[in-house]
């Protein structure tokens, strides 16, 4: 009896406990499994976030510094860039300082963290891109009413509720996220914190994160890509009217940048989230999500600068001061 008694008096074991309820890191598979490839996939890798980097900071200082980009247009332009920089920065530096290491983990905070980050700059980049279709649109459909319409309040209010919708979005996730069970110290099959390769991993009912994943994330990815097509039916429909000669191609020559890396952006994204159960595997998911957080935010300086007058004379003149200067 004073054994039992004990016993009952005992406060209970927290490692067993601990281990039932979470783990405090988790391994990144990375982009490929075999070791001999991995050093090679490091330099492609680090090379494209450096081209990246420069780039989208090149597009942003040339607006900055050109008074004739301070449009709603280009507004938008250095935003987007500054997205993509934050978008490439939270999942590429992370593998690569696990390359450079060889040590493959990363912390449930920071897990965490960078799932929130991925998520927010991710559909930042969806919001920003039907933005700038609804300028577009706005600028060759309604030009009279253009200056009223996307007056310099009018875009800091548009991009202060892009920014807001995204952080709620991604907050909702990541707070849902922080409430499942993780029993074991499992490996992630991918090469950052994505939603889908993390709830794989949980002990836990992830059905009301499936369910908003299904819901919240449909939503967020679909809704602005409708504003996009609905926005260039009727720039397409303007353009037809048009009876100037020439006329039509020099309005639509102002979307081809943007018509560029929307089809990039929304094609690889739809092929990783909405790909087939049937036809999808780990993969292909992998290298959907490497072309939209690398490839993707490192083309789009290419696109805007080289199908752009304006940026091309802006950074000329932002390059030709530098190299004067030192």
């Amino acid at each position: 009896m004073v054994n039992l008694a004990f016993r009952l008096l005992q406060p209970p074991d927290t490692t067993v406990m601990e281990n039932q309820s979470s783990v405090s890191e988790f391994f990144l598979r990375g982009i490929s499994d075999l070791p001999e490839q991995q050093h090679l996939l490091y330099g492609i890798f680090l090379c494209m976030y450096l081209v990246t980097l420069t780039g989208n900071v090149l597009i942003i200082l040339a607006i900055a510094s050109d008074p004739h980009l301070h449009t709603p247009m280009y507004f938008f332009l250095a935003n987007l860039s500054l997205v993509d920089v934050g978008l490439t920065s939270c999942t590429v530096t992370k593998m690569l300082v696990n390359v450079q290491t060889r040590h493959p983990t990363i912390s449930y905070t920071g897990c965490l963290t960078q799932m929130y980050f991925f998520l927010m700059f991710g559909d930042l980049d969806s919001f920003l891109l039907a933005v700038m279709a609804y300028d577009r649109y706005v600028a060759i459909c309604r030009p009279l009413l253009y200056s009223t319409v996307m007056s310099p309040q009018a875009c800091v209010l548009l991009l202060a509720l892009c920014w807001l919708l995204t952080n709620l979005v991604a907050l909702t996730h990541t707070l849902l996220m922080a409430r499942l069970s993780f029993c074991v110290v499992g490996e992630i099959a991918h090469f950052f914190c994505d939603i889908t390769p993390v709830l794989k991993l949980s002990c836990s009912s992830t059905r009301v994160n499936e369910l908003t994943v299904f819901v919240l994330g449909g939503t967020v990815l679909v809704v602005p890509f409708l504003c996009i097509v609905i926005s260039y039916i009727h720039i397409v429909s303007a353009i037809l009217r048009v009876r100037t000669p020439g006329g039509g191609g020099k309005a639509f020559s102002t979307c081809g940048s943007h018509l560029c890396v929307v089809c990039v952006f929304y094609g690889t994204l739809f092929s990783a989230y909405l790909c087939p159960p049937s036809v999808a595997s780990e993969e292909k998911s992998i290298a959907a999500a490497a072309v939209y957080t690398v490839v993707t935010p490192m083309l789009n300086p290419f696109i805007y600068s080289l199908r752009n007058k304006d940026m091309k004379g802006a950074l000329k003149r932002l390059l030709g001061h530098r190299s004067f200067s030192f």
